[in-house]
């Protein structure tokens, strides 16, 4: 595998941005079969640093021949802010053009992009797939933070503010949004589109585990395929590690 540190200026964050980039070997590759990618997102307290540092993502990227795009989107909730910064749309439109640009070979195909994410990462790749799914053919949460409005957890109301409502005086004035999961999983089954293929996991000792529980209840209420898992771990990196395996054995293994 190879190993890049990417630095470009992004014009929806109006800054110079560091990306991460993940790509097999070319000894490895197939002439002409396009390389499939899996967007990495990272947590609320990261960077695109976190999923190298913390856990053997190059090791199970090798296994499937997978590029991996790990980028930084600081405290941002994968949202495009009010403050200006289009994190959203960076991470779904801007980067895949500027990989593909700069790493020939990278698929643009749906079937051929997935997303992942932990915690505030799982709620960015869920919100990918909800939001575009016609952009990406699977996503991953593990421990995600999966209920935006807060309704059993506090959140950093200057932050919500911030990011989603300068008006906001509760994060229940989220619920029924375009930025509530809740919300879209209903509207995308409603209006008849397809999903993307779902993975979840969540540890039974991790503060977000009801969050995941309702999520899953929510999707098998509406009859929307997925996998829901939990297990054993709180919210660290111990149970990432390991549960990101089973993640792209989902995505990937079942060729």
């Amino acid at each position: 595998m190879a190993f890049i540190e990417m630095n470009f200026r992004s014009q929806e964050l109006k800054r110079r941005v560091s990306v991460n980039v993940i790509l097999p070997d070319i000894s490895k590759r197939e002439e002409g079969k396009p390389i499939k990618t899996l967007y990495l997102l990272h947590g609320l307290s990261d960077n695109h640093q976190a999923w190298r540092h913390n856990s053997n993502i190059e090791v199970y990227a090798a296994k499937y021949g997978i590029a991996v795009v790990m980028p930084d989107v600081g405290r941002s909730w994968y949202t495009d802010t009010l403050w200006g910064e289009n994190y959203f749309t960076y991470l779904t439109e801007e980067l895949p053009k500027a990989v593909r640009t700069y790493f020939g070979g990278l698929s643009d195909k749906r079937e051929d992009n997935f997303v992942a994410g932990l915690s505030m990462g799982g709620y960015g790749a869920m919100k990918a797939a909800m939001w575009c799914p016609d952009k990406y053919a699977g996503c991953v949460s593990l421990s995600g933070s999966l209920d935006i409005t807060r309704k059993n957890r506090p959140c950093d109301l200057q932050l919500w503010k911030a990011i989603f409502d300068h008006n906001m005086e509760s994060p229940l004035e989220l619920e029924g949004t375009k930025y509530d999961l809740y919300h879209m999983a209903r509207e995308n089954k409603k209006n008849g589109i397809e999903f993307p293929k779902i993975f979840i996991w969540c540890g039974t000792e991790d503060s977000l585990i009801h969050f995941n529980r309702e999520y899953d209840e929510l999707l098998t209420e509406l009859d929307i395929p997925h996998v829901y898992r939990e297990s054993e771990g709180d919210h660290s990196w111990k149970w990432w590690d390991m549960h990101i395996r089973d993640g792209l054995e989902f995505l990937f293994g079942e060729e």
